[in-house]
């Protein structure tokens, strides 16, 4: 199939398009490169040895979405395109609202415009709120504690109320937790502009010294060690999710969790770090974010069950493939 994946150059995007490549399927990519950078396209072209089509647009630009639909006779999009810390839409949240819902609504938009039926939507765990562990994908979504949350949310029901309105639409809404790792040939990795907004790149520019110390938000949350709990996954096992989920999707709207179904604190992740790598790794303990929930982690057995899709690495495996990605990455 030819498919579309708006923010395809960013970190879990470059991901899923060599998972997407490698499953036989070609890819044309749309990126506006506000937290990625077009070379991570070429190392993707590496790693698989397949040509990317790469268009350097803004997807909330209707006219510019248009023109890469005119151009391609596209099976399916995959949705990343948008702004994803959760500290900073509770600072910025007129950006987060406005990036994640309007690039949404446009895509959809030119979808149905040219019947793309097929639609996988990169959603999040904080969709759930501050519910309770293990999140299933059956519950009542509670009101989520920051923007970024809210905005995918509300990126789901508008997706959810087209397909009442269109049966023949298919999608997918892809519920996941903490992405963490990197491709194991090293290329690829997250590698945020500025100072990282996620744990794994800040613990790793620690590690490599680009960063003085970890800020660990808060030790006396209700968890194992008084650290936020999370579900880290793999990044390389959350591509191959998304497209298991491409791959079987029908008519109708389905929800998937896809994560591990296992819960790690903080602290755990720097010491499986430090472990899987030998290297130590400085940390200072200091208030919690805005915006944060003690413990998030899934149950992703409905996705094993209908997708038969299940995360195969772990942590210190993850650990392993970001430090690998880490020392090999020049700015």
């Amino acid at each position: 199939m030819n498919i579309l994946v708006t923010g395809g150059a960013g970190y879990i995007g470059s991901h899923t398009c060599v998972a997407l490549l490698e499953a036989g399927h070609s890819v044309i990519v749309a990126d506006n490169l506000c937290n990625s950078k077009a070379d991570t396209l070429d190392k993707v072209k590496r790693i698989t040895n397949k040509e990317i089509t790469f268009y350097e647009i803004d997807v909330t630009d209707e006219a510019a979405v248009d023109r890469v639909f005119s151009n391609h006779h596209l099976d399916g999009v995959i949705h990343f395109a948008g702004l994803k810390a959760v500290g900073e839409s509770v600072e910025k949240p007129i950006a987060y609202y406005y990036n994640n819902i309007v690039s949404t609504l446009v895509v959809v938009k030119i979808c149905q415009e040219y019947n793309v039926k097929r639609f996988v939507f990169s959603s999040s765990a904080t969709v759930y709120g501050d519910n309770t562990v293990p999140f299933v994908e059956t519950m009542n979504l509670l009101p989520t504690t920051n923007p970024y949350g809210e905005t995918k949310a509300i990126g789901e029901r508008i997706l959810t109320d087209i397909a009442k309105a269109n049966p023949a639409f298919s999608i997918s809404l892809l519920r996941y937790f903490n992405p963490v790792g990197a491709h194991e040939s090293g290329l690829i990795g997250e590698a945020p502009n500025g100072i990282p907004n996620n744990l794994m790149p800040y613990i790793s520019q620690v590690a490599k010294g680009k960063l003085k110390k970890l800020r660990v938000f808060g030790n006396d949350y209700s968890t194992v060690d008084g650290t936020g709990v999370r579900d880290f996954i793999h990044v390389v096992d959350l591509a191959e999710g998304h497209v298991a989920a491409l791959d079987n999707i029908t008519e109708g709207v389905h929800i998937y969790n896809l994560g591990t179904g296992q819960g790690t604190s903080v602290i755990e992740l720097v010491k499986a770090f430090e472990e899987a790598n030998g290297i130590e790794v400085p940390y200072e303990i200091v208030d919690r974010r805005p915006g944060d929930i003690a413990s998030c982690y899934a149950d992703a057995s409905k996705a094993k069950r209908e997708l038969g899709w299940t995360a195969k690495h772990d942590v210190k495996s993850m650990c392993r493939d970001s430090w690998r990605f880490e020392k090999n990455y020049k700015e």
